[in-house]
């Protein structure tokens, strides 16, 4: 078990989601670690010292001086390092040569432009300013963007799940739950479909299921492969 790659990820983080889904998708093992962002770990913050999360330690890996691991501290980046070591959906759709590229255009929109129009709509909400409608509104073209792509197919890259599915999904589950009577009653038919067809599969249910806190237990959990 020591030599198992080290995951350290907080419960609700949608970047921690992806990571994790993408871990359990690719039949990974790894040494779980959930945290709290009150209280980091010391050994996390040494590791990667931007203090968020995910971080994939690959403890097997050190490098000439032995003294450090390779860190890999971007949740897309975790994705891909497990995808690329085993991949049986073919989330990767590797057989269409431009399908990664497109996939990683969309999530790049998706983190650098929705996620902080996401954030700002969500704060505009929680505490009832005034320009609610406006910040919906700037958050409106992504998402019927993806309405228009579950026109054409069950997934967003075709009849089966890709990683873009599991790259938005946590995302898209954080907008259906700002103003939840609006999304269910606007024009997101297909998108519903898709989010309920994610949120009700046994990979989410996996991946959200609720562990001990690391700094508490001191108690690396296996998590991934046969799990």
């Amino acid at each position: 078990m020591s030599t198992l790659p080290i995951l350290y990820s907080l419960q609700n983080c949608p970047y921690a989601m992806r990571a994790r889904m993408a871990i359990l998708l690719a039949g990974q093992a790894v040494r779980l670690r959930p945290i709290v962002m009150k209280n980091k770990p010391e050994e996390m913050l040494a590791l990667s010292p931007k203090g968020t999360v995910p971080v994939l330690v690959l403890a097997d890996t050190p490098n000439a001086e032995a003294t450090q691991y390779q860190v890999i501290d971007e949740s897309l980046d975790i994705m891909l390092w497990a995808l690329r070591r085993n991949d049986p959906n073919d989330l990767l759709y590797s057989a269409r040569g431009d399908a990664l590229d497109e996939m990683l255009q969309i999530i790049e929109h998706n983190d650098q432009q929705f996620k902080p129009d996401l954030e700002r709509y969500k704060d505009a909400k929680r505490y009832h300013h005034q320009d609610l409608e406006a910040c919906r509104l700037k958050c409106e073209p992504f998402v019927q963007d993806l309405e228009q792509r579950l026109t054409k197919h069950r997934f967003l890259m075709g009849d089966k799940a890709s990683l873009l599915d599991y790259a938005l999904l946590p995302f898209i589950r954080q907008f259906s739950k700002v103003n939840r009577q609006l999304y269910l009653n606007g024009p997101y038919t297909h998108l519903q479909a898709w989010l309920n067809l994610h949120l009700q599969s046994r990979l989410f249910s996996k991946a959200m299921f609720k562990h001990p806190l690391w700094l508490d237990t001191q108690q690396d959990i296996v998590f991934g492969e046969n799990n």
